[in-house]
């Protein structure tokens, strides 16, 4: 495991605009609205050549109005106990406050290697207003700017000097990535936590509550992926502040950078059409599926004819892609929550998937010959050879035919269907390419 920093401090002293500088990235969302981090975020930073991760946290309050503030306290204490050095950053224009005062308290009692960050210091006179924190004890401040750089270089130096030298990174390029998706309060923070057996994410009645996208490695049972957690989903009408907007965003991008999505559906409200509209972005996307249905514990009839009935309307609703598996689930009482993370591990394997040219024109061949593509107008159709190409984001497979052009769509799907009969390709979109031979 590689070093870890946590950035810590009360509300709006620039701790998310130092995460994004520190990551080169704009994952944690920057807004002048107190309290707008509430979950860990992690990323990577890289200074001199070597690599560490870096921990954005909730801002530090006490006795507040904020409905999260006990979950949000919680996180920093996490973040605290799991980071390897603590950077507290204070805010110059405001002084030192009694909220500074009682999270220095916290780390000094941590017994964690913290280093002092002044933020906001964008003047010359401002430089000589830090020395007022030296009464944390928290030795010498590092006076910093996160929004234009100043600082930064020092203050890494410093950080890496308090590091371990012994630990190493570890690859996480090639690791599976599986997106928790859906809309507000379908337990997509209950199902994470839940599997991880930590809260790793806040998790209220409230619709909103997760905003940034939260990346969390998964290594037990000899399993090994990320899985990221999204705010919900919310329809354009519906999306009011720029908060929630940026949140979606997050969301759709989390859909972007991965390999397959969990589909969470709220088992007492049915599938709708925000869920369709989810669905429609992970198939452009070119995504695998897994759709979970979560809070089965709260259903009142539970027979196979239910499940059946249930299963049966998703399909319709999703058609005409209906090769994709659909899990009953409660994160509350924790009901086949593992089966979704295997399942995803299958849906994944199905996307690597990769077919001997041998053995697709072994069964394709002898098919085609036997129901080969309609004539059009009088010119037959010949496909004579059949082969999956390398290196693509999901399987796709090429036939080569003297007349490609007049190959259509019906016969596409009956060649898909074949595929998907004769090799496991469940959860995963294909390819299929009619080229000139």
């Amino acid at each position: 495991m590689a070093n870890i920093l946590a950035i810590v401090g009360r509300p709006n002293v620039g701790k998310s605009t130092l995460f994004n500088r520190l990551t080169k990235s704009r994952r944690a969302i920057v807004n002048e609205q107190a309290g707008t981090t509430r979950d860990r975020q992690y990323g990577k930073s890289e200074w001199n050549g070597k690599e560490f991760s870096v921990v954005d946290t909730g801002g530090w309050v006490v006795n507040s109005d904020d409905t999260f503030e006990g979950e949000i306290n919680r996180q920093v204490n996490l973040a605290i106990s799991e980071a390897d050095v603590v950077l507290l950053v204070v805010d110059v224009e405001q002084g030192v406050t009694s909220f500074d005062s009682e999270v220095a308290h916290l780390l000094r009692q941590s017994k964690k290697e913290v280093v002092l960050a002044v933020n906001k210091v964008d003047t010359f006179d401002q430089q000589y207003a830090a020395t007022e924190f030296y009464k944390l004890g928290l030795g010498e401040p590092y006076i910093l700017s996160a929004v234009n750089g100043l600082g930064t270089g020092e203050l890494l130096d410093e950080i890496l000097s308090r590091f371990n030298p012994d630990k190493k990174e570890e690859d996480l390029d090639d690791l599976p990535r599986f997106a928790i998706v859906g809309r507000p309060n379908a337990g997509k923070s209950s199902i994470l936590n839940a599997l991880i057996g930590e809260e790793r994410t806040i998790v209220t009645d409230i619709p909103g509550t997760t905003r940034d996208s939260i990346y969390t490695r998964y290594n037990k049972f000899g399993k090994d992926f990320y899985l990221v957690d999204t705010a919900g989903i919310r329809k354009k009408a519906k999306v009011h502040e720029d908060l929630e907007y940026y949140s979606v965003v997050r969301s759709i991008r989390a859909i972007e950078n991965a390999d397959v999505c969990i589909l969470m559906i709220d088992a007492t409200r049915g599938i709708e059409s925000q869920d369709l509209n989810i669905f429609s972005l992970i198939q452009k996307n070119k995504k695998g599926l897994v759709v979970c249905v979560n809070k089965w514990d709260l259903v009142e009839s539970k027979t196979n004819a239910d499940i059946k009935h249930f299963e049966t309307t998703i399909r319709e609703r999703l058609a005409p892609f209906t090769d994709f598996p659909v899990i009953f689930a409660s994160a509350l009482t924790k009901q086949r929550i593992y089966k979704v993370m295997e399942t995803a591990l299958s849906v994944y394997e199905n996307k690597m998937r990769k077919i001997p040219t041998a053995k697709l024109n072994e069964n394709f061949l002898p098919l085609i010959e036997n129901y080969p593509p309609p004539a059009w107008k009088g010119k037959y159709i010949k496909i004579k050879y059949v082969t999956q190409l390398p290196n693509t984001q999901i399987p796709t497979f090429v036939f080569f035919a003297n007349l490609p052009q007049y190959v259509k769509e019906p016969y596409r799907r009956f060649l898909e269907n074949k595929l998907r009969s004769w090799w496991d390709f469940s959860g995963t979109p294909v390819n299929i390419f009619i080229r000139q031979k």
